[in-house]
């Protein structure tokens, strides 16, 4: 297994985990491009996997011409043309409806010139069933293990949202919580402090900082925070795909409360494992009854394991990539333009 970024960096620590994982990781100087490492090395890859729809299609002519014999995967992360598509009904601005509509013809062309597509949900598989009939579509989603100890409620405070601010989902939720939520909280749980992780922290949201609301920025050991506090908020209005800091939560057996695009896709049941609620008043409710009740925040813990354990395991990634690797290779192409067969 070979990996390579696209823009050939070498992050010391990541580099070396993969590399002691076994997996070969290239990058600059000892790679110039993506096209030269392809003409020199694309027979030798039986599997070219391409994630991110911007990637996919910067790279995915280069692996046609120098990885002929080679599966295509076009891995999605989400449907980013279904996050637009919220954002611009959340919005109603013509020019994003026009940028999402761009983004949707641009994606669903990526997916008819890959052998196969991962998405990481059923939601998104039904979508593309209906969108694109011909392609062949795979779920591979979140992976995550579960963390040794579950430190109990009462050892607990404080409330964590975690998420990277250079996807826009995330900067729109913690303004929205920051300006609607919070002050129903100052009033339900006076002094309870929230602490926001995330790396590329934007001004704006930087601004919002207080006694009670603190911009935490990237952290280097988030372990702290999520056996730490007592609920993990997911405020998100819009997005897609499966979110990562819904499951990274309740792997560490934190109780989560949620907007329902923050579990979209997620097998999950409001009042067994997560509590949801879409207005302002809603979700602070939520958050007091969550932080407050010791026996509702049990059942939520074990509940989202339990989850992650059905849906999101190492063991169940596994059994999809088996699947997506065991596919015949003379399946893969009906034409010469690389569509596939349902």
């Amino acid at each position: 297994m070979t990996f390579v970024a696209d823009n050939l960096e070498h992050e010391a620590g990541y580099v070396a985990a993969l590399q002691q994982s076994g997996i070969e990781v290239l990058f600059h100087p000892y790679v110039r491009s993506i096209a030269e490492l392809l003409m020199k090395r694309g027979a030798e890859f039986d599997v070219v996997m391409l994630s991110r729809h911007y990637i996919a299609a910067q790279h995915l002519p280069t692996v046609r011409r120098f990885a002929p014999h080679a599966r295509v995967v076009f891995d999605t992360v989400d449907l980013h043309f279904l996050r637009e598509e919220r954002l611009a009904a959340l919005d109603g601005g013509k020019a994003a409806q026009v940028s999402a509509q761009a983004k949707r013809d641009e994606e669903l062309a990526l997916i008819a010139r890959a052998d196969v597509t991962l998405v990481v949900s059923d939601v998104e598989q039904a979508l593309l069933r209906d969108l694109a009939p011909d392609a062949r579509v795979l779920v591979v989603s979140n992976v995550h293990e579960l963390s040794a100890e579950v430190p109990p409620w009462e050892e607990r405070r404080g409330l964590v949202f975690i998420g990277g601010f250079q996807h826009p989902p995330n900067v729109d939720a913690v303004l929205w919580y920051a300006h609607d939520v919070v002050p129903h909280l100052r009033r339900a749980l006076p002094g309870v402090k929230t602490y926001v992780i995330g790396s590329q922290v934007p001004p704006v949201v930087r601004a919002l900082g207080a006694d009670d609301l603190l911009i935490l920025g990237h952290v280097a050991d988030i372990e702290p925070y999520f056996t730490g506090c007592r609920v993990s908020i997911a405020p998100l209005r819009y997005g897609a795909g499966i979110k990562g800091k819904v499951n990274l939560a309740m792997s560490y057996g934190l109780p989560v409360v949620a907007t329902s695009p923050s579990i979209e896709g997620m097998h999950l049941t409001d009042g067994e494992d997560v509590v949801v609620a879409d207005d302002a008043a809603a979700f602070a409710a939520a958050v007091q009854r969550v932080y407050d009740d010791r026996l509702l925040w049990q059942r939520l813990s074990e509940g989202g394991r339990a989850n992650v354990m059905r849906h999101f395991s190492p063991a169940v990634a596994r059994e999809a990539l088996r699947e997506l690797l065991e596919l015949p290779l003379d399946a893969d192409r009906t034409d010469d333009a690389h569509l596939k067969r349902a």
